[in-house]
């Protein structure tokens, strides 16, 4: 069976593959490792489609004489999925009742929804909830798409738009345990909030810039290893909602103001510098 991938002919040797699916889970665990995903397939010199794809796992390799696979980078793969799931809440805002049902069924059969459910899981479990009424509605999950589109489409201004954002959450952490003294439980509430949102979206940025290049494996924040200031950031974070749960001001605050805010400000800090390079 001659193999190729984009194009260039693949050096890959089959040993106990026995089928198409066999093959292609073996071709795809690589290509992830490389921040790529199969975007096409042609068996036979024949185009498959999705469904005719999930129909030929169990084909056997001896009855196929040319595989030749095409991959796209995993960015430009999440954000069509996006554009695809932005039209179809295009459509199910407008729609009937029994249309809305018809387009909801739609989605969840389609390639975009199950390549959301694997690469992008919470945008996946946002979607399923609108659909079922529940959650943000259509108008209000476009919106966040709209967001998410951005950051793949060129995280640079993503990251510099965000750095006002980052230096007022750390300083609303420096100011947690105060709120916390004095009753303004809502605003400590939305602190936390605004702090979850902020580290999650850096977390992307710098996912999607180490895929791009920018960002190598060597990095180091404050002089660690990324995983383990993860690992630390983490710990505290943990520490900090304990604390916030059993309304201990004094260990809120040691947590948000020598911990949380500074380990912020360097985790931006650390992303920006590389990237701006």
């Amino acid at each position: 069976m001659k193999i190729t991938i984009d194009g260039k002919i693949a050096d890959i040797a089959l040993e106990t593959e026995k089928n198409l699916g066999e093959v292609l889970g073996g071709i795809g665990e690589w290509l992830a490792g490389s921040g790529y995903s199969l975007s096409g397939l042609r068996v036979n010199g024949e185009d498959l489609g999705a469904d005719a794809i999930a129909g030929s796992l169990d084909k056997a390799l001896d009855a196929i004489e040319t595989l030749d696979i095409r991959t796209a980078a995993l960015p430009v793969l999440m954000a069509e999925a996006l554009v695809a799931l932005q039209q179809t809440l295009g459509d199910y805002e407008n729609a009937s009742f029994e249309e809305r049902r018809r387009i909801e069924g739609s989605w969840a059969e389609s390639p975009a929804a199950s390549f959301l459910a694997e690469c992008i899981p919470d945008i996946s479990g946002l979607a399923a909830r609108t659909f079922r009424g529940e959650g943000l509605g259509p108008v209000s999950l476009a919106s966040l798409l709209d967001e998410r589109l951005r950051e793949l489409r060129d995280p640079l201004p993503e990251l510099e738009g965000i750095e006002a954002l980052v230096e007022s959450t750390a300083r609303r952490l420096e100011d947690l345990p105060l709120d916390i003294q004095t009753g303004k439980d809502s605003r400590a509430a939305e602190t936390a909030q605004i702090f979850s949102t902020v580290t999650e979206k850096l977390l992307r940025i710098f996912s999607l810039l180490r895929l791009e290049g920018f960002i190598t494996d060597v990095f180091l924040i404050d002089g660690m290893p990324f995983g383990a200031f993860i690992d630390n950031f983490s710990a505290a974070l943990k520490e900090l909602l304990a604390a916030y749960e059993a309304k201990d001001a004094v260990v809120v605050g040691d947590l948000a103001e020598y911990e949380l805010a500074p380990r912020l400000r360097s985790f931006y800090a650390a992303i920006k510098t590389p990237a701006a390079v």
